[in-house]
């Protein structure tokens, strides 16, 4: 993974006196999955109508495959793929018809595309729904239609924005396994979503994005690693004294305990065994609790100690 596909540097793009990114730099290999992670409002969308030449910018470069990216090449755009969050198919077509169509914006020769089109289709398992129009298919065979027409002429870039919203488990998993695929294969993905877990799942790299500046980046388990937070131990029991609260803090790398309601929510800044730790203090002073769990930090943890924002504001 030698060879830099996307090269954003110093990208600063401004609407008015609102300023929606701010000096953002990103380097993505061949092969990665990077998710692009950030609440709303963060310069996402804008980076990435950016790097597409959609929208002018203010500042920076932008090379896509070692070269500088413009509204006009045409010979980059022919390796680019991409699927957005808003289905953009053509309902007066059918499946078929709108694969064909938007394969045929990069590829001319009728054979070559009719092959390709073909091999959509069975990737999207569209096959029985060839005939049918738009309106006629569910939100995920919908999705899944958006995204053979967005990867048919075999892209080397593919940005996926949302591609999973409003979509059964079924179609959802489908999607996840043909981005697999597609990776495999040899595709760069850039991947955009609101739900940690299959962000967690796929993304071989994560960035995330904050007031138009790449805050942070590295895989999940490095980021995770990143917070003062590693585990918290949660135990129902009613009317936990002082001297019980206080015990508990002096166990190694236990930073923080508090009551809440009828639970003891308890931090804990490293170390093994934590949870036995605490259930033999709390049996050797002889105090009833009831259950106890260990929750280890997400994704989402992470995202909200450095945005102080839940992803799915």
């Amino acid at each position: 993974m030698d060879t830099s596909v996307v090269k954003i540097d110093n990208l600063v793009k401004r609407y008015g006196e609102k300023l929606a990114v701010d000096h953002f730099s990103l380097d993505i290999r061949e092969g990665e999955i990077v998710g692009l992670l950030g609440p709303n409002g963060s310069g996402k969308t804008t980076t990435l109508n950016c790097l597409l030449s959609i929208l002018k910018y203010d500042k920076g470069e932008i090379e896509i495959f070692g070269r500088k990216m413009s509204p006009n090449a045409y010979d980059i755009k022919k390796d680019i793929g991409v699927v957005m969050q808003n289905v953009a198919v053509i309902d007066e077509l059918t499946v078929y018809e709108n694969i064909d169509f938007f394969c045929g914006l990069y590829i001319k020769d009728k054979d070559a595309r009719k092959k390709l089109v073909e091999e959509a289709i069975d990737f999207a398992g569209l096959r029985e729904y060839m005939k049918y129009r738009p309106k006629k298919l569910s939100g995920g065979l919908l999705r899944r239609l958006n995204i053979a027409c967005g990867i048919a002429h075999k892209p080397k870039l593919i940005i996926f924005d949302e591609p999973t919203v409003a979509v059964d488990p079924q179609s959802r998993n489908a999607i996840l396994e043909g981005i697999r695929s597609l990776n495999h294969n040899g595709a760069t993905i850039i991947y955009t979503s609101h739900y940690m877990e299959e962000v967690e799942e796929l993304c071989s790299r994560i960035v995330i994005m904050d007031r138009g500046r790449n805050v942070t980046e590295g895989t999940a388990t490095k980021l995770k690693a990143s917070l003062k937070n590693r585990e918290t131990i949660i135990v129902d029991i009613k009317n936990a004294s002082d001297e019980i609260v206080n015990g508990i803090k002096e166990i190694n790398h236990i930073y923080d305990v508090r009551e809440s309601g009828e639970k003891l929510i308890i931090k804990c800044d490293g170390g093994t065994h934590n949870l036995v730790h605490v259930m033999n203090y709390l049996m050797e002073k002889n105090v009833d609790f009831g259950r106890v769990n260990s929750e280890l930090p997400t994704l989402n943890d992470v995202f909200l100690e450095i945005t102080g924002k839940e992803l799915r504001d």
